[in-house]
């Protein structure tokens, strides 16, 4: 794929670049409360404008259903990226309607705006291909060039991502080409003992990827809600826990799998539990008890790995030349359910391998945590694009921006 380094070197000025990013940022009302992914398209941004170019920026945000919804605007987002590029960003209120044609039409060279929420429209995200095409002749007519950056949307075959680009010239912008690269060292000749640890709710958001990881890496460590499914595939009472039932033979197969293949699946040897859900808004004191992993009470729910599956952990990571984490450990919200995500951070903090934060709730852990970014070797911006590369998917965004 052409990236925005031969854009850039043909000349841009005066040329309207549609970026398409990901500025899908965690909202409290209208504050950001993690701005991770607006400063992870900075880079494509400001080389942009000051090559001359008349910067188109474009993303989704959250869920809303096909039509405009206050609460999922991008106003709060165009705000914050002006403030990171020093400067002002101009705002459209709708993304191909007036506003969008005279926000655009108003730009100077060296000048950026954000048009509104891509999910406004039904377009964007439809199943048919002629609605879809549709909406993405509309965006075309903002733009001459297209520059794909929004790593966290390329497993969505949308509009913005896959229609588009056909559409105009187009290239990868810096976060993707990074991103690709970071992922063709988690499945092209990977440095070894490659260790994964998988956290997150939902055994069945992993499946897929643990079936492809199975095959390729020397351990895996098992967390999160996650975790209990896999307990209790192995007999094990896991009381009021997060539990996928219906995943117990498929869970069943992996452990065995991992037996046969010489593949290390380290599962919690203990456990935090409590008899209710924390309170995430008031960070009320929980008090939670720990338990060994096969002894976890009728009435009670895991909600962190205990500390000796935290130091059992942080020894498996120790001596890893790749590791990739995708998933939480715990509730880390919650700083009495922290600890076990913090532990596998600081591992990989410590490291000195090469190692990679499958962005999602992950990446939203490290900073929330408190950790330096620089510290990790690389944070991606897509939790499920990242999972969906490492299954060995074809990414629609990705293959769009292919010649």
């Amino acid at each position: 794929m052409k990236t925005i380094d031969e854009l850039l070197s043909e000349g841009v000025a005066g040329q309207r670049v549609f970026v398409r990013a990901d500025l899908n940022v965690p909202l409290d009302g209208t504050t950001i409360t993690d701005d991770g992914r607006i400063r992870a398209v900075l880079p494509t941004v400001k080389a942009l404008a000051e090559a001359g170019a008349r910067v188109v920026v474009a993303s989704h945000l959250g869920r809303p259903k096909g039509a405009p919804d206050p609460a999922f605007s991008l106003a709060p987002a165009a705000a914050r990226l002006g403030e990171l590029l020093g400067g002002d960003v101009a705002f459209a209120t709708d993304t191909v309607g007036e506003s969008a044609t005279s926000t655009v039409a108003g730009l100077a060279d060296g000048q950026v705006a954000v048009v509104e929420n891509l999910r406004f429209n039904a377009g964007e995200t439809s199943k048919d291909d002629a609605e879809r095409g549709a909406f993405a002749d509309q965006l075309a007519a903002l733009a001459d060039v297209y520059v794909g950056d929004g790593f966290g949307a390329v497993h969505r075959k949308h509009a913005s991502v896959y229609d588009l680009p056909g559409k105009l010239p187009h290239y990868a912008g810096y976060l993707i080409a990074g991103e690709v690269a970071v992922l063709k060292k988690l499945t092209e000749d990977v440095k070894r003992p490659y260790v994964v640890a998988l956290g997150g709710a939902k055994v069945s958001d992993k499946l897929a990827v643990i079936d492809q990881l199975l095959g390729k890496a020397d351990r895996l460590l098992i967390g999160g809600g996650m975790a209990y499914t896999f307990l209790k595939a192995k007999g094990y009472e896991v009381g009021i826990s997060l539990l996928q039932e219906d995943q117990i033979p498929a869970v069943q197969e992996y452990i065995e799998r991992a037996e046969k293949t010489g593949v290390e699946l380290v599962l919690p040897v203990d456990v935090l539990v409590a008899t209710e859900f924390p309170d995430l808004k008031t960070k009320a004191p929980a008090n939670p008890t720990t338990v060994a992993a096969d002894a976890i009470p009728a009435d009670q729910e895991g909600l962190d790995i205990g500390p000796e599956t935290r130091k059992l952990y942080a020894s498996k990571l120790a001596d890893a030349a790749t590791v990739f984490w995708n998933g939480p450990m715990g509730v880390f919200e919650h700083p009495d359910y922290a600890e076990g995500t913090k532990a596998v951070a600081q591992a990989l903090v410590e490291s000195k391998g090469f190692t990679v934060v499958g962005g999602g709730d992950s990446a939203a852990a490290v900073r929330t945590l408190g950790f330096d970014e620089t510290a990790f070797g690389h944070i991606s911006t897509g939790g499920g694009a990242s999972l969906e590369y490492l299954e060995g998917k074809t990414l629609p965004g990705l293959a769009a921006l292919e010649d």
